[in-house]
């Protein structure tokens, strides 16, 4: 998953905040939207994902201290009657960004001003503000756990021999402490294929055929997922779950904890494939494609200029994470469905312009965030098969884990 911000962020707020992807927003939707607009200026995924799972967690304690529909998740937040929800949830927000992103703080602000005005003047919104502030904070109080583990990556080079001096991204991210996982090794796969195996040949010459820059093989089909796909702050993944938030009937709580089991789930997806890519150090299909005359299988030919579609994140492959975190989404979003229908999904990407991509099924958009990872040629389709199970499974977890409401 690539480190860096999404370039166009706002064009893609514009998409989300005004288009038909929140036509029936609440409050909570609301926030979030805004929420994950700012978080995905944070120079690199994983601590944007972070983020989001703070600000969730808050805004649900906050919402659930009003209503008192479910037990609290941490600290129970005094509330007093007929506290305003919509000033809850803005405290909580503003007060969680702030912590994590003070370099946003005008921002953050001027949204918090922008949601407090629509709430009328009285001890509600004070209590309202109140609560949240309460509930961001003790939060908050979690905030560094896992953090303080030193980076210890140490390059593979022969001695004397040059390599490439930018270290990888966030080695030190598995040794966070989860939300719902007991440990970031708690769903660690399998090892990779091993070189000279059937799987191997074949997913090395699947992604050098329809992963390469000017690939013939990749479709137009393709070329638009790949590209869309290529985002990966949570603007891009939010929406998805605001399709299912969006559907008419259900209400605030309901949505705060929705939001809540997604954001837990998706930070502990990236603490799990994080304990795995380090674990295993898998090679980049650049890295592998331009050596492979010398990993031991003669199935899998040389090409000394190979170039993947988009740039190589600066992380090992195994697993995906992308995979990892939309699987994640997708289970908790596929129990809150449960049998009945599904509404389209849809979300836009500032890396393909703020196109929209609409999916009929969660099954649908999980797929398709795999699929487009291969025709990114950054990922080999069994790493996109064992991320999207990790996925699954945490998102599954995510949901079994959180409180089940008191009335």
């Amino acid at each position: 998953m690539p480190m860096k911000h999404c370039a166009a962020a706002l064009a893609l707020a514009a998409v989300v905040l005004a288009g038909p992807l929140c036509a029936d927003a609440d409050v909570v939707t609301d926030a979030n939207a805004r929420a994950a607009d700012v978080a995905s200026k944070f120079p690199g995924t994983p601590p944007a994902v972070r983020i989001m799972a703070f600000v969730q967690v808050s805004v649900f304690e906050a919402v659930n201290a009003i209503t008192g529909r479910y037990p609290p998740l941490q600290a129970k937040i005094n509330a007093a009657p007929g506290s305003s929800v919509d000033a809850a949830v803005a405290a909580a927000t503003r007060t969680a960004l702030s912590k994590l992103m003070p370099a946003q703080q005008a921002a953050i602000d001027a949204d918090y001003e922008a949601a407090l005005k629509l709430v009328p003047d009285g001890p509600a919104k004070s209590n309202g503000i109140a609560v949240g502030e309460q509930a961001a904070t003790a939060c908050l109080t979690r905030v560094d756990e896992g953090l303080s583990v030193p980076d210890t990556y140490r390059p593979h080079a022969a001695a004397g021999v040059y390599v490439p001096t930018m270290l990888p991204a966030v080695p030190n991210w598995g040794k966070r402490k989860p939300w719902v996982m007991t440990s970031g090794s708690q769903f660690r796969p399998a090892p990779p294929p091993a070189l000279t195996s059937e799987t191997w040949t074949r997913d090395y010459n699947e992604i050098k055929a329809v992963g390469a820059k000017n690939s013939t093989r990749r479709t137009p089909e393709q070329t638009a997922m790949a590209k869309f796909w290529e985002a990966t702050a949570p603007a891009v993944y939010w929406p998805v779950a605001r399709s299912v938030a969006a559907v008419l009937g259900r209400d605030v709580t309901a949505n705060a904890r929705l939001l809540a089991i997604a954001a837990m789930a998706m930070d502990d997806a990236l603490i799990a494939v994080f304990d795995a890519k380090y674990t295993y150090n898998l090679w980049r299909p650049i890295t592998a494609i331009r050596n492979g005359d010398v990993d031991g299988n003669d199935a899998t030919e040389r090409d000394p200029s190979w170039t993947p579609f988009i740039d190589t994140p600066m992380h090992p492959e195994y697993p995906c994470a992308h995979c990892i975190v939309s699987a994640s989404l997708g289970a908790v979003l596929q129990a809150e469905l449960g049998s009945g229908p599904t509404p389209t999904l849809s979300s836009a990407s500032s890396t393909a312009g703020g196109a929209v991509r609409t999916w009929k099924s969660v099954g649908d958009f999980v797929r398709e965030v795999a699929e487009a990872r291969i025709c990114d040629g950054v990922h080999y389709r069994f790493s996109t098969e064992v991320g999207a199970s990790m996925g699954k499974q945490i998102g599954e977890l995510a949901v079994k884990s959180f409180p089940k409401p008191i009335r």
